[in-house]
């Protein structure tokens, strides 16, 4: 399937993951990805697996830390201009760092709010004069059931992923009639690198037995990344040009 043949995508958070997978699956789909995170060595995983799959010719990587405004200019300009101009934007880089609320720190709150929301708000700012001029561009940004359910121990990260979802139909309505579509991914239950090592970023006395309603409930267990890198594919592309200002969760049942 090509629907996206010669779609010009920008997706940050592509060096593991859901943002990998995705970058992946986009260039399956025929897009041309400008790939960028801050981890460099998995910048350069996604490559090898792009040449794997003969897609290489298409994708670019960058380095990038969303939260730094000059970084972001740098790269989002890069990208626009290797391009020739920008049909999507998907913005999956953030982190995650868990504290009992009481004990969380100024620092540990900013630092999750200046990546993960002040991050997207400076790519999203940085890219949309260039989305804008396609008369068809695309956001996607990030959320997380953590913004809609009780996950315990994840203050600082449930209030970034609630401000995305906000700020993503803010920009919504704010941009319909020039043509732009943005749209929120609600991942939950997904294998991830954030997942992965869930028991690294939260307390090491966390009460496990919250977490115990968030199970998915289709059969299987936790899938990959995947599953979610073909709602991205759907959202980038004509398939969903009536879709805006809207969440799509993908959590196999979690939260009925």
């Amino acid at each position: 399937m090509m629907r996206l043949k010669d779609r010009r995508i920008l997706i940050t958070g592509a060096a593991s993951g859901i943002g990998q997978a995705s970058a992946l699956r986009l260039l399956a789909e025929g897009a041309r990805v400008v790939a960028a995170d801050i981890a460099e060595d998995g910048l350069k995983e996604t490559a090898a697996r792009a040449g794997a799959a003969g897609t290489a010719e298409r994708l670019t990587t960058e380095v990038i830390d969303i939260a730094d405004e000059a970084s972001v200019q740098r790269v989002v300009g890069g990208a626009v201009e290797r391009l020739g101009g920008l049909d999507a934007l998907v913005n999956t880089a953030a982190i995650l760092r868990g504290a009992h609320t009481h004990e969380c720190s100024l620092e540990l709150w900013n630092k999750v709010i200046s990546v993960n929301l002040t991050g997207t708000f400076l790519v999203t700012r940085a890219a949309l004069p260039a989305l804008l001029e396609t008369g068809r561009g695309v956001i996607v940004n990030f959320s997380s059931t953590s913004a809609f359910f009780a996950h315990p121990f994840m203050a600082a990260y449930s209030a970034s992923k609630g401000a995305i979802a906000s700020f993503t139909h803010s920009i919504a309505s704010e941009y319909a009639k020039r043509g732009l579509r943005a749209v929120n991914v609600v991942p939950g239950g997904i294998s991830s690198g954030i997942t992965d090592n869930i028991g690294k970023l939260v307390p090491e006395d966390t009460d496990w037995s919250l977490y115990a309603k968030l199970t998915p409930a289709l059969e299987g267990g936790m899938p990959g990344p995947d599953k979610v890198a073909g709602v991205v594919a759907m959202l980038v592309s004509d398939d969903a040009a009536f879709i805006t200002g809207t969440e799509i969760r993908v959590d196999g049942g979690a939260h009925f």
